[in-house]
């Protein structure tokens, strides 16, 4: 319990490293993860310190890896992960390794680009075969043909594109053929048509399956296209106009003889290519397979390396002793584990003289260390949360996993709903090693973070739920009602009880509405039900109005015992950092403040439970009323709880009010008192020193340890300790703020504790209109359609169940019990104004890899 209730002691601790031994000294320290580094170069500019060249080379490694990687996903080879984490590289391997990644790196390039060329060749050869095969059907041609004059040629037998046609009209005809995107069709047409006027006659056809794009690499539908124009200029503004639209142009055969040559040449290059790319295709793959083996060591292993670096790069340089010197905050207690590591460190090196370290006292607050597990882990974040506590305050995260889980169940009170909580949070716990549940969504990895949190949940659910004695809105009968409805008959009793009692009969239960069971009758109440609230009241017309006032009493209780208690850890904090005096000044008021008026709250609320029976019900009187009477001192004369009442009421208002000036003027007077009695104020403790100076309280602080301990004043640590400057109105004005808010807290944040009440009321309220609307009629339907009918409703009664009552309502009383906590709770004791130890540890930099490299 040492470490979860207080935070690790912590010392500051300042390591030599040998130049020769540095990188392999903190390569130790980062397996290990026990100190925090500090900068000692804040004035250096990261571009001017010794390492940073080194940096640059690791980040050159991280880009080659970062490209194997995404290669390797590319061709769908799946990268293994190592189980466990390689340690970093020596130094004397580290070049080596270097010169390995820039030459698979370069193979790589070159491989992929020759790939890339060979497969742009292939396409652009299916692509004339394509072009070819389409454009032979556009124009008849035919060399044995030898044309006869003919002045006018037919236009009915002949096509305008048949060469024979164009030979007879004389003219020079040219052809431009080629593909074009099937979205560019219409502009291109267009365009020449406004350019050459005429002067050229465009043929299309689509291709009946979609090609891939050399350039682009897309799939799509493309048009093949035959342009037929007159005169080289308009062939030159064809040209143009097909690069313009990005056209693939292709030389256009003149014979039928040259096409067949073409395309037999065509077949032949493309089976040459395909075998040529398979090739290339299966040594890129075997090379990446190799990679993929130790591409995840590697990268490892770059990362740790550059770890070390950017450490190294926070150390100062001794000139003269030519080491390295580096300030760490390490716990006291892995002391004899950093100097294993050093010497371990230096071990590996070989060095002749061993890298040591020693303390060195410090005045600065030193890092938060709250040591955690997978259960404790999700408890601590909650409080994180709100603030990293302070140096060695009490950590409220020990208590929040007892109190949070059972507030959030006061608030989620049903056996049902935290049972399925409970099953859920079950099946994460027991499939906590699998790897997809930490690599999930964002949401259901919350949800696996705090697995604990959500087991103790339901399990405190199914608690309160069974107190509540309800279950999806509906009551169990384990034990048998304590309350017997045949009692209340007239014929069941005596003739002269029948004169004493209002008994029913007949005639009552046929004409009453409502029928009341009165708990004075003999026999009507035998006792209380064993564990929770009884079953009949599920029944009751007043139902509400009973479990309201339970609940509500119940909030209130609950709530004083809780801020109570965060008042009393407040004087755990005052002992352990010797301030004695706020527990008397402070701590001790606040707690006579709370329970003078809220603590005796709570005595009269149990004193009329445990005093007041069925009987004399009608004749007790009103808490409430009686708590606004003793603040209102009335003049008439009230009946009271007990005898003496108002005396006892009048000592508790008078110690209130006492409280009240103490707490104001306490402690700044007891401050200005010891800083008039000393002329410098200090503190000289064995060993380890630590000075916290946050404000001018503190200064005076230091000056009372030795008088609450009864030692003499020491000149040394006057001398050591330098005299600041004591604010004796900054003082008052904050022990006023903190008074204040202190005394209107106290009434607020216990009203702020009926919620408690109010939710608990809404759940409930919520589940019974959820089961009235769905269960209730599928449950009513006749029996001939109620099978098929009750299948569907109660699977929606389950999913609105599951998103409406586990997952808003649960998420609502959670939201609301971590404001109980850090409000009310925390706020009584708990500064959290630290900061958080972040170790130098390379389990933080292995498990980022996917997210790195990919």
């Amino acid at each position: 319990m040492g470490s979860l209730f207080r935070s690790e002691t912590m010392c500051l601790a300042q390591l030599f490293l040998q130049s020769g031994t540095a990188y392999e000294c903190l390569s130790a320290l980062g397996e290990k993860g026990l100190v925090q580094f500090r900068d000692l170069n804040q004035n250096v500019s990261s571009f001017q310190r010794k390492f940073v060249g080194e940096v640059k080379r690791c980040e050159e490694l991280e880009r080659i890896l970062a490209y194997l990687v995404q290669e390797i996903n590319r061709a769908d080879i799946p990268l293994p992960e190592g189980e466990t984490s390689p340690p970093a590289p020596p130094l004397k391997q580290v070049l080596e390794m270097q010169e390995q990644l820039q030459k698979l790196e370069v193979e790589l390039r070159e491989v992929t680009k020759n790939k890339e060329k060979l497969r742009k060749n292939l396409l652009e050869l299916i692509e004339y075969t394509h072009m070819l095969r389409v454009t032979k059907k556009f124009v008849r041609r035919n060399v044995e043909f030898e044309p006869t004059y003919e002045e006018f040629p037919s236009l009915d037998t002949d096509s305008l594109l048949d060469y024979s046609c164009m030979q007879r009209l004389g003219a020079k005809l040219g052809f431009v053929s080629g593909l074009i995107n099937q979205g560019k069709v219409e502009a291109f047409e267009r365009m020449l048509w406004r350019v050459c006027k005429g002067y050229t006659i465009v043929t299309y056809a689509e291709l009946d399956e979609p090609l891939e794009d050399p350039e682009t690499g897309e799939v799509i539908k493309w048009y093949v296209f035959l342009i037929s124009f007159w005169g080289e200029q308009i062939g030159h503004k064809v040209k143009k106009i097909c690069d313009c639209y990005h056209c693939h142009v292709y030389p256009y055969p003149s014979t039928a003889e040259e096409r067949r040559e073409i395309q037999e040449g065509l077949d032949t290059r493309i089976q040459d290519l395909y075998t040529v790319l398979h090739k290339t295709e299966d040594y890129l793959r075997q090379v990446l397979c190799k990679a993929a083996e130790s591409v995840y060591a590697r990268a490892v292993q770059v990362k740790k390396m550059k770890a070390i670096y950017h450490m190294l790069n926070l150390c100062s340089f001794d000139v003269t002793n030519k080491c390295l010197i580096a300030e760490v905050w390490c716990p006291e207690a892995d002391l004899p584990g950093l100097r294993r590591a050093l010497q371990d460190g230096s071990r590996e090196s070989g060095a002749t003289i061993p890298s040591f370290m020693n303390t060195i006292p410090t005045k600065e607050t030193p890092p938060t260390l709250i040591r955690t597990n997978k259960f404790t882990e999700g408890f601590q974040n909650i409080v994180d949360a709100y603030g990293v506590g302070s140096y060695r305050e009490v950590n409220p995260a020990l208590f929040t996993i007892i109190t949070f889980p059972f507030l959030f169940a006061v608030m989620f009170g049903d056996f049902g709903h935290g049972f399925v909580m409970f099953l859920f949070a079950l099946l994460l716990v027991l499939n906590e090693n699998h790897p997809r549940l930490n690599q999930s969504q964002e949401i259901m990895r919350m949800f696996f973070h705090g697995r604990y949190i959500l087991l103790l949940m339901g399990l405190f659910s199914v608690y309160t739920g069974l107190i509540y004695n309800d279950c999806f809105s509906k009551s169990v009968n384990l034990f048998g009602s304590g309350w017997n409805v045949s009692a209340m008959y007239s014929s069941s009793h005596s003739p002269a009880e029948q004169q004493k009692m209002v008994l029913w009969n007949d005639s009552v239960v046929r004409h009453s509405r409502v029928l009341q069971l009165d708990p004075s009758v003999p026999g009507v109440f035998r006792g209380p039900y064993p564990l929770g609230i009884d079953p009949i009241w599920n029944l009751a017309t007043n139902r509400l109005t009973f479990l309201n006032s339970f609940k509500m009493k119940m909030s209130v209780i609950l709530g004083v015992i809780h801020m109570t208690f965060g008042v009393v850890l407040g004087i755990f904090n005052h002992l352990h950092f010797r301030k004695k005096f706020n527990i008397y000044l402070v701590s001790i008021p606040e707690l006579l403040f709370m329970l003078c008026m809220f603590g005796y709250l709570i005595f009269m609320i149990i004193y009329k439970w445990l005093v007041y029976s069925a009987k004399t019900s009608r004749v007790a009187p009103s808490i409430l009323i009686e708590f606004i009477n003793m603040f209102l001192f009335p003049a008439s004369e009230t009946s009271g709880l007990y005898v003496g009442q108002e005396h006892v009421q009048r000592l508790l208002l008078a110690v209130t009010a006492l409280s009240v000036p103490v707490l104001f003027l306490g402690r700044p007077l007891f401050l200005l008192w010891l800083h008039n009695g000393r002329s410098c104020l200090g503190v000289s403790r064995s060993g380890y020193t630590l000075v916290r100076r946050d404000s001018e309280e503190e200064v005076s602080l230091l000056g009372s340890h030795d008088v609450e301990e009864g030692n003499a004043p020491m000149d040394d640590g006057c001398r050591e300790v330098r005299c600041e400057e004591f604010n004796f109105g900054e003082i008052l004005m904050t022990q006023v703020i903190h008074s204040i808010e202190y005394c209107l807290g106290c009434v607020s944040n216990t009203a702020s504790y009926l919620r408690l009440w109010a939710l608990s009321l809404a759940h409930a309220q919520l589940s019974d209109v959820l089961w009235a609307m769905l269960m209730r009629v599928g449950l009513r339907v006749d029996t001939t359609f109620g099978v098929l009918l009750l299948l569907p409703v109660i699977a929606l009664f389950a999913v609105l169940t599951v998103f409406i009552l586990l997952i808003m309502e649960g998420l609502s009383a959670f939201l609301h019990a971590i404001r109980l906590h850090w409000v009310e709770f925390q706020n009584k004791f708990y500064v959290g104004a630290g900061t958080k130890f972040v170790p130098f540890s390379f389990r933080l930099l292995s498990s980022k890899f996917n997210d790195g490299m990919a």
